[in-house]
């Protein structure tokens, strides 16, 4: 396979040739769904020829994604809620999260590859529901199947062999510059061939071509840039490497999200994640990942309290000054300024870190033990920030 040109592979894979077979009853449900004759019994019977997916539909039906009042109970009650046109590409996800196995085969993981297509998701919802330019759904499919071509491109070129390399998906562009420089293209565009074949709607395959935005311009999709900032966002809870810092600047200055609403998304993913996971069979330890999201707080916490330190250190040639010395250094404008500037690079991370402790601790349990974590975290943070404001503060 890899001794044919890109031209002959993308061809093959929009033709359907090594792709892997997808539920019958899926691609079915997708050409009854887009059939105006069709009735909602008519996709309800062909649904319950699959009892996986039924039991798996009626889950996510009753799961805190669609924010349920009353529970649904049978397929026509799911197909009502979850919607016709959502109904078949959910039934296409679900049914490419079947096609592959979990575990580890080689130098893939499953686990983790499902593990952060799910945060991905659900944060593409979240994202979506407060931007209001894309239906939620839509945005969290997208999401979910965002790298899905890594899976097939594995198949199709490193399974069963030696190779001198990895698959981690962070940073996005340096797998796909390995991809494309071992094997003429990368995952991204086997991507778009796969979906376009699956009859995935456009606007979730142009997701396909966007990544690493730097600016934003009209020529961007708002599907396609929710896809993207989720799979960043997605990184903060599932890759070690990813700090606060970086991406909370990248958010605000790139993105436009504010350091609160991303609080509240990541806050709304967490309160999900477990039960969309059990409905698409992702094996999730929500509380481990809450767990290591808190620590990474809690270590920005510890950076930001170095360069506290430091800007003590900074104002005074005679060892750390008193909050009083401080408030007599309106007069001294190198000082003042260097005040402000260190200031303002330290506020806007304390407070997004500590707002999004503030939040997780009022959502979780008090007797808990993630309770009592967050609450040291907090008790940190608000420390901090009456620290800086006592250093910023010139007395007249």
């Amino acid at each position: 396979m890899d001794r044919l040109s890109r031209e002959d592979i993308i061809a093959r894979i929009k033709s359907g040739y090594s792709l892997p077979s997808l539920s019958s009853v899926a691609l079915k449900l997708v050409e009854i769904a887009s059939n105006e004759l069709s009735s909602l019994n008519d996709m309800a019977d062909l649904i319950e020829m699959d009892p996986g997916l039924t039991v798996r539909l009626l889950r996510i039906a009753n799961s805190a994604f669609f924010r349920p009042v009353d529970p649904v109970l049978s397929v026509e009650q799911a197909i009502m809620r979850i919607g016709v046109t959502h109904l078949r590409v959910m039934a296409l996800s679900l049914s490419l999260r079947d096609t592959f196995p979990m575990g580890k085969s080689g130098i893939m993981d499953y686990e983790r590859f499902w593990r952060s297509s799910l945060y991905q998701a659900l944060l593409a919802k979240s994202i979506a529901q407060r931007l209001r330019n894309c239906d939620p759904e839509e945005a969290f499919v997208a999401g979910l199947i965002l790298e899905i071509g890594m899976l097939i491109f594995f198949d199709m070129f490193v399974k069963g062999r030696e190779i001198d390399g990895n698959l981690d998906i962070y940073p996005l562009d340096k797998l796909l510059e390995w991809e494309k420089e071992h094997y003429g293209m990368d995952h991204r565009e086997i991507g778009a061939a796969a979906l376009d074949y699956w009859k995935f709607p456009s606007a979730i395959v142009e997701c396909q071509h966007v990544y690493n935005i730097e600016s934003i311009t009209a020529e961007v999709p708002p599907l396609a840039l929710i896809s993207e900032m989720a799979r960043e966002f997605s990184a903060l809870i599932c890759e070690q490497s990813i700090e606060w810092g970086p991406l909370l600047l990248k958010a605000e200055e790139i993105y436009g999200i504010a350091q609160d609403v991303l609080t509240d998304i990541l806050v709304s993913t967490f309160n999900e994640v477990q039960g969309v996971a059990e409905g698409l069979k992702v094996d999730m330890n929500r509380d481990k990942d809450l767990i290591g999201l808190v620590e990474k707080a809690n270590l920005s916490l510890g950076e930001l309290s170095g360069k506290m330190l430091e800007l003590q250190e900074k104002v005074s040639k005679h060892g750390l000054p008193s909050f009083e010395q401080i408030g007599d250094f309106k007069n001294r404008p190198d000082i003042k300024d260097t005040l402000q500037a260190v200031a303002h690079e330290i506020r806007n991370p304390l407070m997004a870190v500590g707002g999004f402790a503030k939040k997780l601790s009022a959502a979780l349990d008090p007797s808990s033990e993630e309770w009592k974590y967050v609450q040291i975290i907090v008790d940190e943070a608000v420390r901090l920030e009456n620290t800086l404001a006592k250093m910023t503060t010139f007395k007249n």
